[in-house]
């Protein structure tokens, strides 16, 4: 694997297309340079809306930004971040833009992610309430100043049951989409809140090889 800035953003890419359904929002300003967030939902083909956290630069919106109901396209990648809420760590999850096109007459959705990266965590197998089984990863996926994302991704039915016997360290590439989920958490008190869980829904996953590894001469 060549560490160029083009073959890292290879390794970590996502092209999403909806509509806008929150104002930008300030976020935070590094080396001098704002970035904003906000809520873009993207349809499925069940009717479902996802509405995924998207974090951009004000050097991409400084002329044009997107504003509710806009529809739009961004070309960027899965990042995330630890955050500290109410004394605990959530592990936030964004699509952080390198390119956004605005378009105020087409509607159409997209959500296409492709990452390649390292299993970091054990995998977690359970079933659905539904009985279908699910294997739950985590996946690092380097990036560049020595940096690295922690990507929780889902897979589903046999994919599943092929990564359950994935082992730690495995080079992994996969392609699926980015999704939101609702779910309720148990309190220390016996209460029960909603709270919302970002992740990638695996459709392709796969072994690669690391470069330090040779490859099996058969």
């Amino acid at each position: 694997m060549k560490n160029t800035a083009d073959n890292i953003y290879e390794t970590n890419k996502a092209i999403v297309a909806g509509v806008v359904l929150t104002p930008l929002e300030f976020s935070h300003k590094t080396y001098g340079e704002a970035f904003y967030t906000f809520v873009l939902g993207i349809e499925r083909r069940s009717g479902y809306v996802d509405e995924i956290n998207v974090m951009i630069s004000e050097r991409l919106i400084f002329d044009n930004s997107p504003e509710c109901d806009d529809f739009v396209e961004i070309t960027g990648q899965v990042r995330t971040y630890n955050e500290s809420v109410n004394g605990r760590n959530k592990l936030n999850v964004v699509i952080f833009a390198r390119e956004i096109l605005i378009n105020r007459d087409v509607i159409y959705y997209e959500n296409y992610i492709f990452l390649e990266g390292f299993l970091c965590k054990p995998p977690v197998k359970r079933t659905s309430p539904l009985g279908r089984d699910i294997c739950d990863l985590m996946i690092a996926v380097n990036r560049m100043y020595n940096k690295s994302d922690y990507i929780p991704c889902i897979a589903w039915g046999r994919n599943a049951g092929y990564a359950d016997n994935l082992k730690v360290g495995t080079g992994i590439y996969i392609e699926g989409r980015i999704q939101s989920r609702e779910y309720k958490k148990k309190l220390e008190d016996g209460t029960a809140e909603i709270r919302k869980a970002f992740e990638v829904s695996i459709l392709k996953i796969e072994e690669v090889c690391r470069e330090d590894e040779p490859e099996e001469e058969y």
